[in-house]
């Protein structure tokens, strides 16, 4: 359930309503805007008496809220969230490039591919130290060291650091050295570890699971929501379909979908959603388009002796070619938009 006060409400009498509500078992959610203001209604609503809540001179409106998710939802906070990392914003047609290796394998090779994309113009860097294989066999990620290998190319570039946390094991590991925790697509429904998401003061970047739902999704952020952390980054990396000649079957009708039902910010993978590095450019082009918030894209300077991922990888001419096709459609978009 969903209170809409009208402007001007006095802050004493919408601090007696929420305390009402709490009385009656309810967790408040305040979401202010400039001329409103928002209490969302969490938990068992069968005590509030709607009558005596319209009957306040100073509620607007009383609203349901009919999907399963609440605190993700748009009827909860209408306004877009735009979380702030290390200055850069994210979300409500802030557009940001977070490009990396898929998996640091050395020195030298994670600090020439952050110097290139930098000079690009990317605004984070992306890079796994620890790697969730298919095969147990393969490289599973350089793990600490290569956290600080992350660590010092942050030093070096300025640009924030986006890695994937794959358990509570390592959680404060990762945590002390990211500036945004990645929760990959088969972990999507680890809920133990959302619980976990939601105590960090990190922001999280979310992955759509391999077969999940838009509405799955959504329920995922719920969790760590939920759990007191609102900084919460969507991510559509492809779902898995009957189709062979890609990787994943990329899903762009999940940004606006998303962002008619959601004040979370969405970012695309391309990379991992084909699998093919000549499919990256054209469908990073298509997610601006579409409106979403960011593109994570992998970049390598030798993919082919790529440790992992290399086929998808784009090299650093390509990527700055990218970056320059991507930025002309931002401006575009952002003339529409005003």
């Amino acid at each position: 359930m969903v209170i809409v006060m009208k402007p001007g409400s006095p802050e004493e009498m919408i601090q007696r309503i929420e305390r009402k509500m709490v009385s009656l078992g309810c967790e408040v959610h305040r979401s202010q805007g400039e001329n409103y203001c928002i209490l969302g209604l969490v938990g068992d609503t069968t005590g509030v008496d709607r009558s005596q809540i319209e009957a306040n001179e100073y509620v607007d409106k009383l609203l349901s809220v009919q999907h399963p998710f609440k605190l993700v939802s748009k009827h909860f906070h209408p306004q877009d969230t735009v979380i702030e990392v290390d200055g850069l914003k994210i979300g409500a047609g802030h557009m940001v490039v977070m490009a990396g290796p898929c998996s640091v394998e050395s020195e030298e090779q994670l600090m020439t591919i952050a110097r290139a994309v930098k000079e690009a113009g990317a605004n984070m860097l992306r890079g796994g130290a620890f790697k969730p294989r298919t095969s147990p066999y393969s490289f599973q990620g350089m793990e600490e060291e290569g956290l600080k290998l992350l660590k010092q190319a942050k030093e070096e570039t300025g640009m924030p650091i986006v890695t994937e946390v794959m358990g509570q094991d390592t959680f404060d590991l990762v945590e002390e050295y990211a500036d945004v925790l990645q929760i990959g697509a088969r972990n999507m429904q680890n809920f133990s570890l959302l619980k976990r998401c939601g105590k960090s003061n990190r922001p999280i970047l979310l992955k759509r699971g391999l077969s999940a739902t838009i509405e799955e999704l959504l329920m995922s952020a719920e969790y760590i929501l939920a759990n007191g952390n609102p900084n919460v980054i969507l991510c559509e990396r492809g779902i898995r379909t009957f189709e062979t000649y890609t990787r994943n079957t990329l899903d762009l009708s999940a940004v606006p979908m998303i962002k008619e039902l959601s004040h979370l910010p969405i970012i695309i993978d391309p990379s991992h959603a084909t699998g093919r590095w000549s499919m990256v450019e054209p469908l990073s082009k298509a997610a601006v388009a579409v409106g979403a918030d960011g593109l994570m894209i992998e970049v390598h300077h030798q993919p082919e002796r790529a440790f992992s991922d290399g086929g998808q990888s784009l090299k650093p001419q390509k990527f700055a070619r990218l970056m320059k096709s991507i930025e002309e459609l931002v401006a575009l978009r952002n003339v529409a938009c005003k």
